[in-house]
């Protein structure tokens, strides 16, 4: 086997298992590469197909539709795989000749399924490939439909994005969400400065700019140049909405600061960051797997006043009630702010999913009030935009709760703050009773 060949056998099987919902792309494309023998071309050329076939889904799958008489869905999954990273490649990488892209596609569908799926791959792919790709539904009759092929969004959440924003919001966040996200670092100010990190990056030949937060950089250059800042605990790997999130937590050294859904640690080791490691996170998590995470980054980082409890975060009012200077509920959501790091997250979702996740959300968030203690902050996010996940929820709150009022809100976006989408609230509890 050719390593050309071995590197779409790599695509193929980490497709697969992202299609049947097994793993996120970017997590399972990391362990992958970790464990396999490719050349950094070949890794390059894997992770480029792998999340370009995911973001461009709906636009192949609207070509392939037009020339399958029984449509995409009534072909084994292996066969839609296999068409989808071969037209990919096709129409996205000019470096790939077309005849190879047919080929090697064509083998898969050999050792994937049997001769006549092979010979359907051959013909669809060659069609396509001699006549280009079908137009999208016209943008003045079926707006939703031609921005859902063009952008290749799920047309349900495209539809409720235009409702909301409009035509010119949904078409620029929708392309944005088709680009690879910036790479940040976040300083580890107790090891290092930013401008410390940021002179040892120039010197091996990476592109540096400061982020939106002090301990913020971004970075442009391979990522092994990197590795060792990290194995040294200088810096970590996070986006800058995350970081956006922790600041607004505001915590100050020696205070009690509750993060009550840390794994796998990134925002818990910021605040104390920011703490100036001192005083108390308590970082809890309900699954205790996961909890070992937010211990291993606690030690690179050279922390001491990180906790972990296994701990749903319903039950954090009562286990900690009235302990805490500052409590951050980051809540699990439905991702729509993530999207272009997590491509299939919208071929995932269900129209039901952002309802669905609200009531659990509003669970978790009174769970976590009664930790707060008199005067405190309490500080609620999702890396959603869908209302029903962010302001409703906390509207929903403070009028079961008139204790907490709300201080301040932000809404971060991929195509207006180059971040990931995040909403966040914050809150403050007053004298009264929770």
């Amino acid at each position: 086997m050719t390593g050309a060949a071995d590197a779409r056998e790599t695509i193929f099987a980490v497709l697969r298992r992202v299609e049947a919902g097994q793993a996120y792309s970017t997590a399972l494309l990391h362990h992958t590469l970790a464990r396999t023998r490719h050349t950094p071309a070949d890794r390059a050329f894997i992770t480029e197909v792998v999340l370009g076939t995911l973001r461009q889904r709906g636009r192949l799958d609207h070509a392939l539709n037009a020339v399958l008489p029984r449509g995409l869905a009534a072909l084994p999954v292996a066969i839609q795989v296999i068409l989808r990273l071969g037209l990919y490649q096709l129409w996205f990488l000019d470096r790939v000749p077309d005849a190879a892209a047919v080929d090697t596609s064509v083998e898969l569908a050999r050792r994937h399924g049997h001769r006549g799926t092979a010979g359907l791959v051959n013909a669809v792919l060659r069609r396509l490939a001699a006549a280009g790709e079908p137009p999208p539904p016209d943008p003045a009759a079926d707006p939703a439909g031609h921005l859902a092929v063009v952008h290749s969004h799920p047309r349900w959440l495209v539809e409720r994005w235009l409702r909301r924003w409009g035509w010119e919001e949904t078409a620029r966040l929708c392309a944005a969400n088709n680009t690879p996200p910036p790479s940040t670092l976040r300083v580890n100010r107790l090891r290092a400065t930013p401008d410390e990190v940021a002179e040892r990056l120039r010197a091996r030949g990476m592109t540096v700019a400061p982020g939106i937060v002090p301990e913020a950089l971004r970075v442009r250059g391979p990522l092994d140049e990197r590795l060792d800042l990290y194995r040294d605990g200088l810096v970590t790997m996070q986006d800058e909405g995350s970081m956006v999130v922790a600041r607004a937590v505001d915590p100050r050294p020696g205070e009690t600061v509750l993060d009550a859904a840390a794994a796998p640690g990134g925002k818990a080791t910021h605040l104390a960051e920011l703490m100036e490691n001192r005083g108390r996170v308590i970082a809890c998590d309900v699954q205790p797997g996961r909890l070992r995470l937010v211990a291993q980054q606690v030690a690179r980082l050279g922390l001491d006043i990180v906790e972990a409890h296994h701990l749903d975060a319903r039950e954090a009012g009562r286990r900690f009630a009235g302990a805490a200077d500052r409590v951050l509920l980051d809540a699990p959501c439905t991702g729509t702010g993530v999207v272009r790091r997590r491509p299939e997250i919208r071929w995932r979702l269900r129209p039901s999913a952002p309802r669905e996740m609200a009531a659990r959300q509003a669970a978790l968030l009174a769970g976590v009030r009664g930790a707060v203690r008199p005067g405190g902050r309490l500080v609620y996010a999702v890396c959603s935009l869908e209302p029903e996940e962010g302001p409703e929820v906390v509207e929903g709150f403070v009028r079961r709760y008139p204790a907490f009022r709300v201080e301040e809100t932000r809404t971060l976006l991929p195509h207006r703050d180059d971040t990931d989408g995040f909403y966040l609230a914050v809150l403050e509890r007053t004298g009264r009773a929770a």
